[in-house]
C-alpha cells in the first residue's frame, strides 16, 4: 500500500542464532520455526486444565552439566520425566498415565548456566487399562515436595550410574570427583538438601499453552527484545532481579562483549541434542492413537485434519508472514534472487535491510 520495499533473507537455520532478519517487525531466525511447530501440536491439545512444573538442579550440580552438556541434560528429562510419570501413576495420587511436554532451559536472566526442565502436563491420565480418563483435583496436580523427593533420588543415581560409566569428564576445582570415593562422599550432602521443584497456577486453558510454548520452544538465552545497546566495547539488555522481594525487578546489565559473547555461548546445545521432549501418552510413537482414544472418552470431536504436505504442490508463497512495519498491510513478495545475484528491484536503504 505504502510503496515500502524490503529484502527479507533467509534464516541461517541454526537453533541457538538470535538474530533478526526483519528488523522492523523483531522476527527472528527461529520464529517460523516456532510458529509452524506450534501450528503442528495444536491438534495435541485437550479441553483439560493445564498445569505447569519446572525442576531445577542444584548450582553445585550444574557445575557438572556445564563439561557434561549431553549426559547431565539427557539424564535431567530422564530423572524429570520418570518423576512426574511415577508419582501421576501412583494409585494413592492419580492413578493414570499422563502425558508431558518438557522443554530444556539452561539460562537465567542474566544468561548464567541455569539448567532447569519446564513441564506442561495435562490434567489428568489415562486409567491404567485405558478404559476411562482420570482427572486430577481442580486446581491441583501432584505434592512437589512428593515430586521434589523422588527427582532428588532419580537424579543423583543416574548421575552415579553416569559416573561408573565414565561418561562424567571433571576439570578445574572440580578434577578430584574422577575418583569414585571422592564423587560419592562429594555427592552426599545432596542427598539430604531440598531440590526445588514447584508447580505455577494451572493455565487458562489450551489456548494459553500454546501462547505460553511460543515463547519457549525456539529460544535460546535472550531475545531480542531485551537488548538495549551493543557495540565493540559493551552490550547491555534487560534482565530480572529475582533477588527483589517488592518493587521494580527490571534492571539493565552491562557486560563487556567477550563477556556476553561466552555467556550466550554457554547455551549451545551438542549437535542433535533435542530440547523439547515428550513422554506417557503424549511420546511421538503412541501420540495420534493416544490423543484419539482419549478425545473418544472425553467425547470431544477430533481437530480438522490438515491436508498432507506431501500430496500439496509446492507453491511459493505470494506474501511475508510479517507485515510491512511502516503501514502495516501485507508484504508482497515481487522477486526471488540467490546469493551472489543482483536484485532487480532497487535495494533500499541500508537503514531498511534486514
Amino acid at each position: 500500500k505504502c510503496g515500502h520495499h524490503h529484502i527479507a533473507y533467509n534464516s541461517c537455520k541454526n537453533r541457538h542464532c538470535p538474530s533478526r532478519w526483519k528488523r522492523a517487525s523483531g522476527a527472528t531466525c527461529q520464529g517460523p520455526a516456532a510458529r509452524d511447530w506450534m501450528e503442528a501440536r495444536a491438534e495435541d491439545l485437550l479441553p483439560v486444565e493445564y498445569f505447569h512444573v519446572v525442576f531445577t538442579l542444584p548450582a553445585e550440580i550444574a557445575q557438572i552439566a556445564y563439561w557434561n552438556k549431553k549426559a547431565v541434560y539427557g539424564l535431567l528429562f530422564k530423572a524429570s520425566a520418570e518423576t512426574v510419570m511415577t508419582i501421576a501413576a501412583d494409585p494413592k495420587r492419580m492413578g493414570a498415565k499422563v502425558g508431558l511436554t518438557s522443554v530444556l532451559h539452561t539460562w537465567g536472566s542474566a544468561m548464567t548456566h541455569h539448567p532447569h526442565i519446564h513441564m506442561i502436563v495435562p490434567g489428568g491420565g489415562l486409567s491404567p487399562d485405558g478404559a476411562r480418563w482420570v482427572a486430577c483435583r481442580p486446581g491441583f496436580f501432584l505434592h512437589v515436595r512428593v515430586l521434589s523427593r523422588l527427582f532428588r533420588r532419580l537424579f543423583l543415581e543416574g548421575l552415579m550410574d553416569l559416573h561408573r560409566a565414565g561418561q562424567l569428564a571433571f576439570f578445574g576445582d572440580l578434577k578430584r570427583l574422577t575418583l569414585a570415593d571422592a564423587f560419592a562422599t562429594w555427592l552426599a550432602p545432596f542427598r539430604k538438601s531440598e531440590w526445588v521443584v514447584y508447580a505455577k497456577p494451572p493455565f487458562g486453558g489450551p489456548e494459553a499453552v500454546l501462547a505460553y510454548l511460543s515463547r519457549y520452544t525456539h529460544r535460546v538465552a535472550i531475545s531480542n527484545a531485551r537488548l538495549v545497546s551493543a557495540d565493540a566495547d559493551t552490550v547491555a539488555f534487560r534482565w530480572k532481579d529475582y533477588r527483589v522481594k517488592s518493587g521494580d525487578r527490571q534492571k539493565v546489565m552491562r557486560l563487556a562483549t567477550p563477556e556476553f559473547i561466552r555467556r550466550f555461548l554457554i547455551h549451545v546445545l551438542p549437535d542433535g541434542f533435542h530440547r523439547i521432549r515428550h513422554y506417557g501418552f503424549l511420546a511421538s510413537g503412541t501420540r495420534r492413537t493416544n490423543l484419539a482414544k482419549i478425545r473418544a472418552l472425553l467425547c470431544i470431536q477430533p481437530p480438522d485434519q490438515a491436508k498432507s504436505q506431501d500430496t500439496e504442490p509446492e507453491v511459493t508463497p505470494l506474501t511475508l508472514r510479517e507485515p510491512c512495519p511502516c503501514c502495516g498491510g501485507p508484504m508482497r513478495i515481487i522477486e526471488i534472487f540467490r546469493r551472489g545475484q543482483k536484485p532487480m528491484s532497487r535495494a533500499p536503504p541500508r537503514d531498511q535491510a534486514a
